[in-house]
């Protein structure tokens, strides 16, 4: 049992829940699945028609209306979205892997994104009903200004929330442009609406992190306050690797956001999920608190990773402590 909070109990709204449908988000999820398959679209669909809960979406965006500073700010993140892309050079540029992959700490230096990181592009990636051609997928990452998402879950927290968006979305124009520039084909993904790729799982392979207990990405430098964005492209970017740093151990034994949590979403310990042991998230006991706190973010705020310089000193601490175990 999580210990009692300011936010608890936790009553949804009877407009909300009368929206809930027959599938519960967990199955769709593959919560419970023995067996490996590819993940099913359940949120943040780009035509909500198109998912079980896309009236609780509605709803989603129904709440954000009566703060009009979300649909100002959400206008301004189509623009970036919707902004066409340049033309394609005529000549492709002949590179090597590795010099195409330094080249994007260019994007890093000049502050269009803080993180960056390319994958080899998997099917297990992509949605169920849905294909991607390209070879590689290059991920971006974007860092939360700490004083205001610990703000979470008042509106100004998810008000931060879409302007790393907007700054994510702008990144992956800006690095696909890029790449248009040199005669490659690139293509922008921009969240929380994705489309076809599940952007998480090659974060993770690029070395972005390791999920935490919360669901969320934990990197050293950002904690979990950091959003994403993607590019997808042939250009031959040579993959970087996966990185590992203890965070998966110290979710085992932290408490922190799960006892943070108000609707206790949060399981104590990993679950089954499509073939695969992982921390998972109760999406049917999150998704009505979620909806009515514009996006709540309580968990990333808590997270001890996310505040300012505590994730690197914690990173080097736990590197330290595996050191001694391995030579004892």
């Amino acid at each position: 049992m999580a210990r009692p909070n300011k936010h608890r109990p936790f009553k949804p709204d009877p407009a909300q829940t009368a929206l809930q449908p027959a599938i519960s988000g967990n199955e769709i999820n593959g919560l419970g699945d023995p067996d490996f398959n590819r993940p099913r679209m359940v949120y943040w669909a780009p035509d909500p028609r198109d998912i079980a809960h896309g009236d609780m979406q509605g709803y989603f965006y129904q709440q954000s209306a009566k703060v009009p500073a979300f649909g100002e700010k959400r206008t301004e993140r189509m623009k970036v979205s919707d902004a066409p892309m340049p033309s394609l050079a005529d000549a492709q540029r002949e590179a090597s892997g590795q010099e195409w992959t330094a080249d994007l700490d260019q994007f890093v230096r000049l502050k269009v994104c803080d993180m960056t990181g390319v994958a080899e592009m998997s099917p297990d990636w992509v949605f169920e009903g849905h294909e991607i051609a390209q070879s590689r997928v290059i991920m971006l990452g974007v860092q939360h200004d700490y004083d205001a998402i610990a703000t979470a879950p008042a509106p100004s927290a998810g008000l931060e929330v879409v302007d790393q968006y907007i700054r994510a979305a702008a990144a992956a124009k800006t690095v696909a442009g890029w790449i248009r520039s040199q005669g490659w084909e690139a293509e922008a993904v921009t969240g929380p609406m994705t489309g076809a790729l599940a952007m998480i799982p090659p974060a993770l392979a690029c070395g972005f992190g390791e999920l935490g207990k919360h669901g969320s990405i934990i990197n050293p430098e950002f904690g979990a306050s950091f959003r994403l964005s993607a590019v997808l492209t042939d250009a031959p970017f040579a993959p970087t690797p996966a990185r590992a740093h203890g965070v998966d151990a110290f979710c085992q034994n932290c408490r922190i956001c799960e006892d943070a949590c108000p609707p206790e979403a949060l399981f104590p310990e990993k679950q089954t999920v499509r073939g695969a042991q992982k921390w998972y998230v109760d999406f049917d006991k999150c998704l009505p608190f979620f909806n009515q706190t514009h996006g709540c973010a309580i968990c990333i705020a808590v997270c001890p990773w996310s505040r300012p310089g505590i994730g690197v000193n914690l990173a080097a601490k736990l590197a330290r402590r595996a050191e001694r175990t391995d030579t004892a």
